[in-house]
């Protein structure tokens, strides 16, 4: 299975279109959302392209092909205008025997730890910062931001093929990556 991850839309059609330009040309079987799809947030400023009525065409076009999980920026009204479900915290999946915590990263995040066994993997937005990294026998990944990257990072997705998890910035250039 191919999947991308990608995180901190924030109303980006411009950033919308380069991401599923990207998800067809890696030919993924699932797009995965981690929140702030459609509102920028009192605390940035707009993204390049702010459109949300555009960003909610495209996405209900591939409504049936999308995961998303709710970020601190979503609403009921989001709910109302996407075809798919936005407002779950978190989601669970499990890969090459790893639990995969997927949630924005409002709620659960370094600071506040879900439960987690030995192996199991922490993923979120949140921060707009890309990062891989190794918390005792655990990983936590970050594909960054898509539309409002902070730290000097690109923005950025994430790939996950094959048990190997690859950050890319839209030139597919890679920033990260790890194997399960």
């Amino acid at each position: 299975m191919r999947l991308i991850f990608a995180s901190d839309i924030h109303g980006s059609e411009y950033y919308t279109k380069k991401l599923l330009e990207r998800y067809e040309d890696l030919k993924c079987d699932k797009l995965i959302l981690l929140g702030d799809i459609l509102y920028h947030g009192p605390r940035n400023d707009l993204p390049e392209g702010y459109n949300p009525k555009g960003v909610i065409a495209l996405l209900n076009a591939l409504s049936d092909e999308i995961l998303c999980v709710r970020g601190n920026c979503e609403a009921e009204v989001d709910q109302m205008v996407l075809d798919f479900s936005c407002m779950s915290e978190s989601m669970v999946m499990f890969e090459r025997g790893k639990m995969l915590f997927i949630t924005h990263g409002h709620k659960f995040n370094m600071e506040n730890l879900p439960k987690l066994k030995k192996g199991d993997i922490l993923i979120h937005g949140h921060t707009h910062v890309q990062t891989v990294e190794s918390f005792g026998e655990n990983l936590y990944i970050n594909p960054g931001s898509i539309s409002i990257p902070k730290e000097n990072n690109p923005p950025s997705f994430m790939l996950y093929e094959n048990g190997r998890f690859t950050i890319y910035d839209f030139d597919m250039n890679v920033l990260n990556e790890v194997s399960i």
